[in-house]
């Protein structure tokens, strides 16, 4: 049975109603026009959902009463980061709604050389809580009981410097002469405990921070002899990365 799902992040499965945040409150009540005796779905999160009928409900104020477990769409084996190069315009809302969908475990906003931002203009855009409201949306969609985590933006180096995964990849373009493995590479390894993707700018990598990243251990990947639009590549990498690990 298909009803409306709801982000409720206080739930605990030991109590038998849980509380809708006022964001979800107001759509439940305001949007879709719900009210008691009304059946949806609460999930919180952390990968538990629940069946729930509304019992209580007010434009701010909504409490639903736990009925029983839901199966949710499974989790990556996996554990997927998606480190993207911020992008111009609105481009970053659809990478971050795709690769949610797709089943990335966080998405790290970075920004490049040839980025056309700052951090600290990021800081005061609010773009960064924009995108975790998309973030929210596609797990809603994607039915994903995981909520993954938009993080702060950083410099490309800075990430460089934070702990890395079992496996890092970096998406060149195929017209670089720096020397990069196809994904069919991958097929001669098992599967990594986790992994991290990195997608570039419009402009692409500098030699720098191509220097950089294999100085950290990073794998420079390439898509073949096709180059892909900067927001074209995300979507396309989570799908053939997870074919290449079994998971579709």
């Amino acid at each position: 049975m298909s009803v409306p799902r709801f982000f409720a992040p206080s739930l605990d499965s030991g109590d038998e109603t849980a509380r809708l945040p006022r964001d979800e409150a107001e759509h439940l009540t305001r949007v879709l026009r719900l009210g008691p005796g009304d059946s949806v779905a609460v999930f919180d999160g952390r990968g538990h959902e629940f069946l729930a009928t509304v019992v209580t409900a007010a434009h701010r104020e909504v409490r639903v009463q736990l009925v029983s477990r839901i199966e949710p769409a499974a989790e990556a084996a996996v554990p997927l980061l998606l480190v993207q190069a911020v992008l111009k315009g609105d481009k970053m809302d659809e990478i971050v709604r795709d690769a949610v969908m797709m089943g990335v475990a966080a998405v790290q906003p970075v920004v490049t050389e040839r980025s056309e931002t700052t951090v600290a203009a990021l800081g005061r855009s609010g773009r960064v809580d924009r995108w975790r409201r998309v973030a929210l949306a596609s797990v809603k969609q994607s039915r994903r009981a995981v909520l993954p985590e938009v993080k702060g933006p950083l410099t490309f180096d800075s990430w460089l410097d934070e702990p890395m995964p079992a496996m890092t990849l970096m998406m060149v373009e195929p017209v670089r002469s720096i020397q990069a493995q196809p994904f069919s590479a991958l097929q001669q390894s098992s599967p990594p405990p986790d992994a991290a993707l990195i997608v570039g700018p419009e402009g692409g990598w500098s030699d720098t921070e191509l220097t950089a990243a294999q100085r950290h251990g990073v794998r420079l990947i390439t898509m073949g002899s096709r180059t892909l639009r900067a927001d074209a590549v995300p979507v396309a990498a989570i799908s053939v990365l997870q074919y290449v690990w079994g998971e579709l």
